[in-house]
């Protein structure tokens, strides 16, 4: 067995979300020792860590224990011996690194959304292609426990002839003034390429065609709520983006849907994410972590009074999926999948660019049905 070093050069680490989630991720394997690869040897990551400011590159360094770092992105891709380039910067300049990235001949993973539009998003593509470079884009929400479960429960026609699909996301982020906002507030501004829908149509596109099937059409309205926000310096900014989307699809097989997207509400449910299925012969109902399903023969007839409380708790005749597996972090296992694909090269890969450009297409096709006030057919991509 021998172990092979993969030098990955990380844009954007020191971001809330590369910190927590990417950075993590990697921490995780080379804890246990590197990524096992099919031959028996073993693949150990070894990022640089390259963003604007060198001491929170140094304070990164020092709290995950490993890792290079770098302010220098131009120096960083001219090292041949980092052969993977990773981005999670702000979304504005997504396209502009990744281009660079290809060019110097680096294979390419990098958070979503991949472009600010659909043309610059197969532009990508093309170059990637191109070049003859590895290309993936993180697709991390299916890895989770109770989405695969779902997944798996839509697959077995448990549902019997699925009829219609609800998806509600959700949380209230603070504006800054009274307590942290806890988002970057480029996510609350155009120039960064901000904007709920950008942000998280990319995610809603993948699962709902890994649980329903191909989109057919959306019809979407949005509000920017929240005019007003103070950023991480404390000074004020005015919010030129949406932070409250409301959104319906059709998918190619009738299936009809809700999506229910908002950075300002609070949420009264199991999870900040929640999915449910109606079928025919059952429903089911997932957050991250878990899935329940009620049989249509153990759906009980309910008698709403407009004088008394339902004495019926809602919750009582749905039935937890058994999780038969350990559950694993869903952005480790999104590395995981791309590490093995760079070293292997003969595994087929799910989650290349060209998966990164159906959920841009999804959000710009939103944007649009915004502003003509009308459903959108979403047409295939070359």
């Amino acid at each position: 067995m021998a172990t092979h070093r993969v030098g990955i050069i990380m844009h954007g680490a020191t971001g809330g979300l590369a910190r927590k989630q990417h950075v993590g991720a990697l921490a995780a394997i080379r804890k246990e020792g590197g990524l096992p690869l099919p031959s028996g040897d073993v693949l150990m990551p070894d990022p640089i860590f390259v963003g604007r400011s060198a001491e929170r590159l140094a304070a990164l360094v020092d709290e995950v224990g490993f890792g290079r770092t770098g302010t220098d992105l131009a120096a960083a891709l001219e090292n041949a011996e980092d052969t993977i380039f990773f981005d999670a910067a702000a979304t504005a300049l997504r396209f502009d690194v990744l281009s660079k990235a290809i060019d110097a001949g680096k294979h390419i993973y990098c958070e979503k959304p991949i472009a600010g539009s659909t043309a610059q998003a197969m532009e990508l593509v093309h170059r990637a292609e191109k070049a003859g470079v590895k290309h993936g884009t993180v697709q991390d929400k299916m890895f989770l426990p109770g989405f695969a479960n779902l997944e798996m429960v839509t697959r077995s026609g448990f549902l019997g002839r699925i009829l219609e699909v609800r998806l509600e996301m959700g949380r209230w982020i603070f504006d800054g003034t009274l307590q942290d906002g806890g988002r970057p507030s480029w996510n609350y501004q155009s120039a960064g390429g901000g904007g709920l829908i950008l942000d998280m149509f990319p995610h809603w596109r993948y699962m709902l065609e890994g649980l329903i099937g191909p989109l057919a059409a959306i019809s979407c309205r949005w509000r920017t709520q929240i005019p007003h926000r103070v950023d991480e310096a404390g000074r004020p900014y005015d919010v030129d983006v949406e932070d409250c989307v409301f959104a319906q699809v059709e998918f190619e097989n009738g299936v009809i849907g809700s999506v229910n997207s908002s950075w300002t509400t609070r949420p009264r449910r199991d999870a900040a994410i929640v999915v449910q299925i109606d079928g025919t012969e059952g429903s089911a109902v997932a957050g991250p972590q878990i899935c329940y399903t009620q049989a249509g023969v153990n759906s009980r007839r309910f008698k709403p009074s407009a004088d008394s409380p339902t004495p019926e708790d809602f919750y009582d005749d749905w039935q937890p999926v058994p999780q038969n597996t350990a559950p694993r972090n869903g952005y480790r296992m999104g590395w995981e999948r791309f590490l093995r694909y760079v070293a292997v090269g003969d595994e087929a890969y799910p989650y290349s660019l060209r998966q990164g450009v159906k959920g841009v297409q999804l959000a710009e096709l939103a944007y649009r049905s915004h502003e003509e006030r009308r459903w959108i057919d979403i047409p295939a991509l070359a």
